[in-house]
């Protein structure tokens, strides 16, 4: 009676849980951060949704009229190899012997998105906690514009608590640190918002009725706050009610 598997990480981004803290993040990206530009930061444990966020967030954003997102995929890269990638982003061709003009290039290009949409153009960067600190001073620069009075993209790092420990104590990135406009503390959610994701995961994969309520609380319990956790869960149990042709899965 399903649809698709709920608890699969590839389930369509239309059937993502979005608690309140989350919805109105991405609002305000949506709404006010991509006309500001500059740097927004998403932390959080392993689990506690970043990514889902992320996903969430190029979905709207491609939605945007005029509006460009790009999604970097390599955050170890140098500064040579992150130009390339840039450039493959922005549809921009890179010279890699010569940075000032794949600077100067990026540059104009942003320029130019931003007189024809008024809208700053997007760079979505996961697992940022990897990034060269070079490479993150060299965005900073990149995307500052008149004096740092005026930004030309907007840059929203996801990354765990390592990221936000090298804001607070490299002191090569406390200007970038205090750049950040945007932030949000992805937290370990109670029993209740587990919950209120398998009901909401069910509902939209079309069987409410898949678990009984006592084994969807005993998941929830023993889910440690984590979401990934708990659709792992939830997804062995389904495989194994697959296995044995159950139609509903309970405590036993």
């Amino acid at each position: 009676g399903l649809k698709y598997n709920p608890f699969s990480p590839d389930i369509p981004t239309e059937s993502l849980y979005i608690p309140p803290q989350v919805e109105s993040f991405i609002w305000r990206i949506e709404h006010t951060h991509v006309q500001e530009g500059g740097f927004a930061l998403i932390v959080g444990d392993p689990g506690t949704g970043k990514s889902c966020l992320l996903r969430l967030l190029s979905e709207k954003l491609n939605r945007v009229q005029g509006l460009s997102v790009g999604t970097f995929t390599h955050p170890q890269s140098n500064i040579r190899d992150f130009y390339h990638e840039l450039g493959d982003l922005f549809d921009i061709p890179i010279k890699a012997h010569n940075r000032w003009h794949s600077f100067k290039s990026l540059r104009q290009k942003w320029q130019n998105h931003i007189e024809n949409n008024c809208i700053k153009p997007v760079l979505l960067i996961d697992e940022a906690q990897e990034m060269q600190t070079c490479v993150m001073n060299e965005l900073r620069l990149l995307s500052s514009y008149r004096y740092d009075s005026k930004n030309l993209l907007t840059v929203i790092f996801a990354g765990n608590d390592l990221l936000l420990d090298r804001f607070r104590s490299t002191t090569s990135l406390l200007p970038l640190g205090s750049r950040i406009r945007k932030r949000l503390q992805m937290e370990h959610a109670s029993s209740q918002q587990l919950l209120d994701c398998l009901n909401y995961l069910l509902e939209k994969a079309g069987n409410t009725m898949l678990m009984s309520e006592p084994l969807m609380n005993t998941i929830c319990d023993h889910s440690l706050g984590n979401y990934r956790i708990m659709t792992t869960l939830a997804n062995e149990l389904l495989e194994e009610a697959s296995k044995q042709k159950l139609t509903h899965l309970d405590e036993k």
